[in-house]
């Protein structure tokens, strides 16, 4: 069996992660190494591990507010909840992932790495409607928004903010989901793009707060 070809860690990435770097480092490598084996990632991405998804996770770090509650809906191998958790220890996270072995893996990195911020929850987002409110709640590669507001506006308190990493077909989501953006408050909708000189492409985050208060 050939030996897994990880991506070699590109300059900005000490640049993004911070002080964190060190903790990032070891997710990569196992992530790189057991990702395909354990299902969470294709057989193309070792290779493209840090660009392609490390870095379009962490790039999101500084919208996430200092000292929030953040629930991840669909964490899958950790991005971005995960890798959010580890380059922000100040923020709290739920992590919610329907699949048992990807709960495992969540929870053996938990573990593994000694992040005290992460709470690993095994079900769908609608599952916890009711069950608790977050400050934020982030998503990537989960659903087209229009399923994607009504899984997550009721885990939101009232002026809670949704961040979602998306692609370029971003506007034409927004436009769809149109009659969900309305009936669940959703206001102050924003296209941002992060990580001009720090990734080879820019990420695209959908951004909106939902309900009256700021």
């Amino acid at each position: 069996m050939s030996e897994i070809q990880i991506e070699t860690e590109p300059a900005s990435a000490a640049d993004i992660a911070g002080d964190r770097i060190d903790v990032l480092r070891e997710f990569a490598e196992d992530l790189g190494r057991r990702g395909e084996e354990l299902g969470l990632i294709g057989p193309l991405e070792p290779p493209r591990l840090w660009t392609r998804h490390l870095l379009n996770s962490a790039i999101l770090a500084p919208l996430v507010n200092r000292d929030a509650r953040v629930a991840d809906i669909g964490t899958g191998g950790g991005m971005p909840g995960l890798v959010l958790a580890i380059v922000r220890p100040d923020v709290s996270f739920k992590l919610i992932e329907p699949m048992e072995r990807r709960c495992n893996w969540l929870n053996d990195q938990v573990d593994r790495l000694a992040l005290d911020n992460v709470e690993v929850l095994r079900g769908r987002a609608e599952e916890y409607h009711g069950a608790f409110e977050v400050d934020q709640v982030t998503a990537r590669a989960v659903t087209a928004l229009r399923k994607l507001v009504p899984l997550t506006a009721p885990l939101l308190r009232d002026g809670g903010e949704m961040l979602f990493l998306k692609g370029s077909s971003v506007q034409e989501e927004i436009d769809a989901a149109e009659k969900a953006l309305r009936k669940h408050r959703v206001r102050e909708i924003a296209v941002e793009e992060l990580g001009s000189g720090q990734l080879t492409e820019t990420t695209r985050v959908f951004r909106a707060k939902i309900g009256t208060h700021g």
